[in-house]
C-alpha cells in the first residue's frame, strides 16, 4: 500500500511538472520576450556655431540641465567689435542713402525746370513761326502794290528788313529748343544716374539689406558665443576646459534628452511576427533587477544590415561559413516607449533590458499584472537578464 501511494506521488509530482512546463512554453509563445535590450534617448551633440576660447563653463561633467541654462561661453570681444563696426557700417549706409535721396530731388529739381525752359522755347518758337507767317504775307502784299505803282519802294524794302528779323528770330528760337531740349535730357540722365547710385527706397534698398544683414550677422554670431541647452537633460562626457578652444561645427559635448527614453528590444525574428505596435510591454533593467517599467511597442524595425553578401575591399562579395544543420535568427529591432517610469529608477542610455510583450491574446490577461489589471506589475516580472533566450 505504501508503494503504491509513493508511485501515485511520483506520478502526479511528474504530471505537475509537466503540466507548468507545457504551460510555461505555451507562455513563452505566446508572450516573447528577450533579455537582448538597451535603453537608448536622443543624444544631442553640442556644437559652437562661433569660434575661440572658452572663458566661462558653470557646468560639471554628469549634471542635470534645464533648457535654456548656459553651458559654456566664448570669448565675446572678437564678436563685440565686430558687432559694432557692422553698426558703423549700417549708421554710415543710411547717412550716404540720405546723402543720395537728395542728390535725386536735387536732380528731380533740374529735371522740372528743364522741362519749364524747353516749354518757355517750345512758345517762342511757336510765336516766331506765327510772326514769321504774318510777316511774309504782308511782304508778298508789298510787292504785289510795289510792281502796280501804289506803294514806294521804302515801304517795300522796310517790310524786307522786318521779315528778315522774324526769320532770325524763328532760327534762333530753334536753336534755344534744341538746347532746352539738350538739357532736359542731360538732367534726366543725372537723376537716373543719382536713382542708380541710391536705388530703391526705403528697406527695398540693396545697399541698406546689405548693411541689416551684416549687422544681424554680427549680432547672431555675438549671441552663439553663449551656448544654450536646448532641451531639458543631462551633461555627459564633458572634456571642455576654460581656455579651451571651441571651433565652429564641431562637437564640444553630448546632451542627453531626459525626456526621450525609450529601450530597443532586439527580438528574434521567429517571434516578431506576433508583434505590433501598441502590444503591453514589460522593461526590467539589469541594473534595477526586482522593479519591472511598464511600456508600450511603439514600432518594429523593417530592416537590419546585410552581413553576407556585402562588398570588401576587393569589390568582392563578403560571404560568412555556415553550418548548415545551425540556423541563427536575425535579431529584429523593436522600439518600446516608457509608459511611466517608477521614482526609483533612473535611465542611463546603453544600459542592458529584458523585455516581455504581451500580445493582444493576452493583453487582457489580469492575472499576468497587465496595465488594464490594476495589479501590481512587479508581482510577476519579466525574466530577468541572467535567463537564456
Amino acid at each position: 500500500m505504501k508503494k503504491t501511494l509513493q508511485v501515485l506521488l511520483t506520478i502526479f509530482v511528474v504530471a505537475v511538472a509537466v503540466l507548468l512546463v507545457t504551460l510555461k512554453y505555451f507562455d513563452y509563445v505566446a508572450n516573447p520576450w528577450t533579455r537582448d535590450g538597451q535603453v537608448r534617448a536622443n543624444v544631442i551633440q553640442v556644437t559652437p556655431r562661433v569660434s575661440g576660447p572658452i572663458t566661462e563653463l558653470p557646468i560639471t561633467d554628469n549634471q542635470a540641465v534645464k533648457a535654456g541654462d548656459l553651458l559654456f561661453r566664448i570669448d565675446q570681444r572678437t564678436f563685440k567689435v565686430a558687432l559694432a563696426q557692422a553698426k558703423a557700417q549700417y549708421d554710415a549706409t543710411v547717412d550716404q542713402l540720405d546723402s543720395l535721396g537728395r542728390q535725386v530731388e536735387a536732380a528731380d529739381a533740374q529735371v522740372m525746370q528743364a522741362k519749364a525752359s524747353v516749354d518757355q522755347a517750345q512758345a517762342q518758337l511757336r510765336s516766331a513761326q506765327a510772326a514769321l507767317v504774318q510777316s511774309k504775307n504782308q511782304l508778298d502784299r508789298y510787292e504785289r502794290l510795289v510792281k502796280d505803282g501804289n506803294l514806294s519802294v521804302a515801304n517795300y524794302d522796310a517790310q524786307k528788313k522786318n521779315y528778315d528779323v522774324d526769320r532770325a528770330n524763328l532760327d534762333r528760337s530753334t536753336a534755344a529748343l534744341s538746347q532746352a531740349e539738350s538739357a532736359l535730357a542731360q538732367a534726366e540722365a543725372q537723376r537716373a544716374t543719382a536713382i542708380a547710385k541710391r536705388g530703391a527706397k526705403g528697406d527695398q534698398n540693396a545697399q541698406l539689406r546689405s548693411a541689416k544683414a551684416n549687422l544681424d550677422n554680427a549680432r547672431l554670431n555675438l549671441e552663439f558665443t553663449e551656448q544654450r541647452a536646448s532641451v531639458d537633460g543631462y551633461v555627459t562626457n564633458l572634456n571642455l576646459r576654460l581656455g579651451s578652444q571651441a571651433n565652429a561645427g564641431a562637437a564640444a559635448m553630448a546632451l542627453v534628452d531626459r525626456q526621450s527614453f525609450w529601450v530597443d528590444a532586439y527580438f528574434r525574428e521567429t517571434t516578431v511576427g506576433t508583434l505590433k505596435p501598441g502590444d503591453a510591454a514589460f522593461i526590467t533593467l539589469m541594473s534595477y533587477p526586482d522593479t519591472t517599467i511598464e511600456g508600450t511597442v511603439d514600432s518594429i524595425a523593417w530592416g537590419i544590415a546585410q552581413q553576407d553578401g556585402s562588398t570588401s575591399q576587393r569589390l568582392l562579395p563578403t560571404v560568412q561559413p555556415s553550418f548548415e544543420w545551425i540556423r541563427l535568427a536575425q535579431r529584429i529591432p523593436v522600439k518600446v516607449s516608457i509608459k511611466k517610469l517608477p521614482a526609483n529608477i533612473e535611465l542611463r542610455v546603453g544600459t542592458t533590458a529584458s523585455v516581455m510583450v504581451r500580445t493582444n491574446g493576452h493583453a487582457n490577461n489580469t492575472e499576468a499584472g497587465s496595465p488594464q489589471s490594476g495589479a501590481t506589475v512587479t508581482k510577476k516580472p519579466p525574466p530577468v537578464p541572467g535567463a537564456l533566450q
